[in-house]
C-alpha cells in the first residue's frame, strides 16, 4: 500500500489535460520514455506489490496516451483490476464490443460505488438529467452504459458537449481506480 506522499506523487502524473475518449495521441503528454523514468522513480519509493505497480504503470501510461504499452500491461494482468484497464484500452480504441467483453470479466468492481458518487456529484448541474440516470441506474455505476455513451458520442453528429462530459467522468474514472490500486492490500 502507497503512503500519502507516494499517492500524491502517481496522481500528479495526472497531468496534460483530459484524455480523449478515443486513442490521442493529444497534445501534453508526458513522453512514454520521460513517463518511465518518473514512475521508476516513484515506484522503487513505493511499498507497493508488483501487480500493482503493474496497474499503477498501465494506467498512468493509458492516461497519457500510450496504449500499446498500456495493452501490453493489461494482457499480463489477470485479475479484475487488469481486466478494467483493458477495458478502458478497447473503449479508448475505439472497439465497444471487446471494451464490454472485459467489462463483463470485472462485473462489480470494488471501485464502482466511488466512481458512481464522484460521477453523480459531478452530474449534479447537468443540463441532461437522464445522463446520471443512465450512468448510475438505481444508484449504480454502468460500465456498459458508459460504453455505449462514448460510442454515441463519436462520429459527424457528436454532442460536443457531451463528449467533454463524459471525459471528466472518465477522469474520474482513472482518479479512482488509480486510488484504489494504490490503498489495495
Amino acid at each position: 500500500m502507497a503512503g500519502k506522499t507516494e499517492a500524491e506523487g502517481f496522481k500528479g502524473l495526472l497531468t496534460g489535460g483530459l484524455p480523449d475518449l478515443g486513442p490521442g495521441p493529444r497534445a501534453n503528454v508526458m513522453p512514454q520514455e520521460e513517463l518511465d523514468k518518473v514512475l521508476g522513480l516513484l515506484l522503487s519509493d513505493a511499498d507497493l506489490p508488483a501487480v500493482s505497480q503493474k496497474l499503477v504503470r498501465c494506467l498512468l501510461l493509458l492516461w497519457h496516451d500510450h496504449q500499446d504499452a498500456a495493452h501490453t500491461i493489461a494482457q499480463d494482468i489477470e485479475n479484475v483490476d487488469g481486466s478494467y484497464l483493458h477495458g478502458i484500452i478497447h473503449r479508448r480504441e475505439p472497439d465497444y464490443g471487446n471494451a464490454k467483453y472485459w467489462f463483463r470479466r470485472v462485473g462489480r468492481h470494488a471501485a464502482f460505488a466511488t466512481i458512481a458518487q464522484r460521477a453523480a456529484e459531478l452530474l449534479g448541474s447537468h443540463k441532461q438529467p437522464s445522463l446520471k440516470m443512465e450512468l448510475m441506474p438505481g444508484g449504480a455505476w454502468d460500465a456498459f452504459a458508459f460504453v455505449d455513451l462514448c460510442e454515441r458520442s463519436t462520429g459527424q453528429a457528436a454532442d460536443k458537449g457531451l463528449a467533454e462530459t463524459l471525459r471528466q467522468i472518465q477522469a474520474v474514472e482513472f482518479e479512482v481506480l488509480l486510488e484504489h490500486v494504490l490503498t489495495a492490500l
